[in-house]
């Protein structure tokens, strides 16, 4: 029964991301032919607090829960707007553990973080020198070892950052940003076929990333 679960969590996913790209493919088609449509492959490192508290189900021992700091990769598919700025589409993925406390040495769980976001930014120019702030909204999916469930919530994220032009269809650019996973209080995550790893006390769940990467248009 939890595989089937799982699966059908995956399936989700896998269906969101469809819709997601096809909404931004369907808005490319739609706008004007000198509209520009972009490509930008990131990386750069995650970092932060989970900001929840977790008591163990067998122990009853309440702890903070932590997620480790690694280094990510992402893409961002989307088209600029006359604002100027861009909409886009946003996944971001992420390979670490999960512990018990910031200063814990044990790992809990191996885990990976993934966010699928379509978000907009507004860009600042001056000169090849574009200044931006942006904002998104989607899904964290948080797929721990496979004999844990999958989970995956609803996310906001915020951002500011700069881009640099290099050339009229190239530009590479930096960026902070911040991403807040929504999750039910005093409710369980990461369950098993018979239990649940923990049970959580707290709303909402905080990271960060500083990104580097290049932009493509097209």
């Amino acid at each position: 029964m939890r595989e089937s679960t799982c699966a059908v969590s995956r399936a989700k996913v896998k269906f969101r991301l469809a819709c997601l790209v096809g909404a931004l493919a369907g808005i490319s088609a739609s706008g004007h032919a000198a509209a520009e449509v972009f490509v930008a492959p990131f990386g750069g490192y995650s970092f932060g607090h989970s900001g929840v508290d977790i008591t163990d189900n067998e122990d009853e021992v309440t702890s903070s829960l932590k997620f480790s700091e690694s280094s990510h990769v992402g893409i961002m598919l989307g088209k600029m707007t006359k604002d100027p700025g861009n909409i886009y589409f946003l996944y971001s993925r992420q390979s670490s553990d999960v512990r018990s406390g910031a200063l814990s040495s044990e790992v809990l769980s191996d885990l990976d973080i993934s966010y699928f976001h379509v978000g907009g930014s507004l860009y600042f120019p001056n000169g090849n020198f574009k200044p931006y702030i942006t904002a998104s909204l989607g899904a964290t999916h948080m797929a721990p070892d496979s004999q844990y469930s999958t989970e995956t919530k609803f996310s906001m994220g915020f951002a500011g950052g700069v881009s640099y032009d290099i050339s009229e269809n190239i530009a590479l650019f930096g960026e902070v940003r911040g991403y807040a996973t929504f999750v039910n209080s005093n409710s369980s995550l990461f369950c098993g076929s018979t239990e649940c790893l923990w049970r959580i006390s707290g709303d909402v769940m905080w990271q960060g990333q500083a990104n580097a990467g290049v932009s493509f248009k097209f």
